[in-house]
């Protein structure tokens, strides 16, 4: 790993006892440059707290749960570096992920993300529907003069959440803190796009695969289906965007592709 002034920090979010955090840090630890970890838990339990010491890792607590926001904002506060990773525990990133984030940095930008792939029973996903669709989305972003454009990326939002939340790197100090809001459950990110798309500044798409997603039943994503929050949660999006008539068509198109997150 090479050794750099650090400027970026990995937050793990842990919840619960996820058989799979060991192998995101792991994954962070594997990077080509170096980035500070820290983990931060709403659920402190022996799997997490052994984690981190086998690794060295510090473990930063929320007495104060109030949900997914609420982990997430507190995950923000811990770093002191200028760009945060809110990596989450089921997640892992590619060695060149935190390369790739620092040498696209830009002054303006209010975040940097990457392309992603899906990790279904244990094996990565390049391309499928649900993939494809958000590339498609994201396309325009791929050029630079489009990334500041607040018309350019509202279209992209405008007809589903392209943006793989692990995959997004915070630039803290062109954000608004605390950034995530509580009312959402499910689509806690897309609102957060869609609220700072309005912003100055970019959104800097790097069309990279550089972070595994991982698709299983245990995960929040799985379980706010199965609950049927997230269509309503979809449709209030959808209404920033659109008249209710069409926001409603769109709806009901859209609710197929939660499909895509069930085994």
């Amino acid at each position: 790993m090479e050794q750099n002034t650090v400027r970026h920090t990995f937050v793990v979010c842990a919840y619960k006892e996820s058989p799979y955090l060991e192998k995101c840090i792991e994954s962070l630890m594997k990077q080509t440059v170096e980035s500070r970890i820290i983990v931060a838990t709403s659920t402190p339990n022996g799997l997490i707290s052994d984690t981190c010491e086998k690794y060295g890792l510090t473990l930063r607590v929320n007495e104060k749960h109030t949900g997914i926001a609420g982990d997430w904002n507190f995950a923000m506060e811990q770093a002191d570096t200028e760009l945060v990773t809110i990596a989450h525990q089921d997640d892992i990133y590619y060695p060149a992920y935190s390369e790739s984030i620092l040498k696209s940095y830009a002054d303006d930008a209010l975040i940097i993300f990457t392309d992603y792939a899906e990790i279904r029973n244990g094996k990565t996903v390049l391309a499928n529907v649900n993939l494809r669709i958000k590339r498609i989305l994201l396309f325009p972003l791929r050029i630079s003069a489009l990334q500041r454009s607040p018309f350019i990326r509202r279209r992209s939002l405008s007809l589903g959440n392209p943006i793989c939340c692990p995959a997004v790197t915070y630039v803290r100090k062109n954000l608004p803190q605390p950034f995530f809001t509580e009312h959402f459950r499910s689509n806690v990110d897309w609102d957060a796009w869609e609220r700072i798309s309005k912003n100055k500044g970019r959104f800097v798409y790097i069309p990279k695969v550089l972070t595994g997603h991982r698709i299983h039943s245990g995960s929040e994503t799985s379980a706010t289906i199965e609950g049927s929050v997230r269509s309503g949660e979809d449709m209030e999006i959808f209404g920033r965007f659109w008249p209710p008539f069409v926001a409603g068509l769109i709806n009901r198109f859209y609710v197929n592709s939660e499909k895509s997150n069930e085994l």
